[in-house]
Formats: C-alpha cells, structure tokens, sequence
C-alpha cells in the first residue's frame, strides 16, 4: 500500500513539472531535469506520466532516460564521486586510483553503498585535463588526485 500512495505523489508532482515545461520547446530534457532535482532521481512511475503529458511512448521517454548519464534511474548516494575516465586521466594513472577507490569502497561502478553514503560513477572528460587525473564529489571538481589523496576521500565519505 505504501509504494500505491508513494507512486501517486511521484505522479502528482511529475504531472505539475509536466504542465508547467510543457510549453517550452523541446521538453523533454527539462522535464527530466526537474523531476530528477524533485526526487534525486528519475522514478519509474514518474515515466508514464510524463510520456502521456507529451505524447510520447513510455519506450521513448526510457530511451531517452537510460542513454544520457547523469538521469539516474535509481536513489543516489548521499555522496556522489564522479572519476574521470577519459584519455588524459588516464594516462596520469586515473585508472589505477579509480580501482583503487572502488577497492576501497566495496563497490563497482554505478555502484552505491549499502548504507546509501557514497555512489561512484565514470565519467569521460571534467574539462580538467591540464589537472589530470582528475574526479568530481558532490559537485565540486578535484585535480591532480594521487594515492593519498583517492585513500582520503574514501574515508571522508564513509564517516
């Protein structure tokens, strides 16, 4: 009864972000956008208010969900790490230290922690290449990583 009532507050406020983008050209990415802030994620029972809202199938508003990245389909952790894993990183021993973090956190990438602290997730390119290698916490960006540093970030978002 509990995800009846959960599943009918998702739709009702994905219904008011549907109505007020809308109007606005090209929506859909807006939309998604806004209900991701809302929840901290995009739920599966906000897509087929969405796709009705703007003639669309469901298929495609999941198609659209599941190929950008950063739309989660699932509750991120309270503490996001975000590893560069594009060609400069990784030549600057980005590789080594991602592993190394997922070692360290117990988890794979895409992963989030069983308590919800912490979630890792490649990505390719932070624009930080002359600072390589390179990661993003919770948004903000941090260069020149090296072992120390991966060990430290690890324990920082554990506690």
């Amino acid at each position: 009864m509990e995800s009846r009532s959960m599943d009918a507050e998702i739709a009702l406020k994905t219904e008011a972000i549907v109505g007020r983008l809308k109007p606005l050209e090209g929506p859909l990415l807006p939309i998604l956008h806004d209900v991701q802030k809302e929840f901290g994620y995009v739920p599966k029972a906000a897509l087929p208010v969405i796709a009705n809202g703007l003639n669309l199938s469901r298929a495609e508003v999941h198609g659209v969900v599941s190929f950008y990245h950063d739309y989660r389909e699932e509750p991120a952790g309270r503490h996001v790490i975000k590893m560069c894993r594009a060609e400069a990183c990784q030549s600057m021993g980005g590789d080594e230290l991602g592993e190394r973090l997922l070692d360290l956190l117990g988890l794979d990438w895409h992963g989030t922690s069983d308590d919800g602290a912490v979630t890792i997730e490649p990505v390719y390119c932070l624009g930080l290449c002359a600072c390589a290698p390179a990661a993003m916490v919770d948004g903000q960006v941090i260069g020149r990583l090296d072992d120390r540093m991966v060990t430290e970030l690890a324990r920082a978002v554990k506690a």
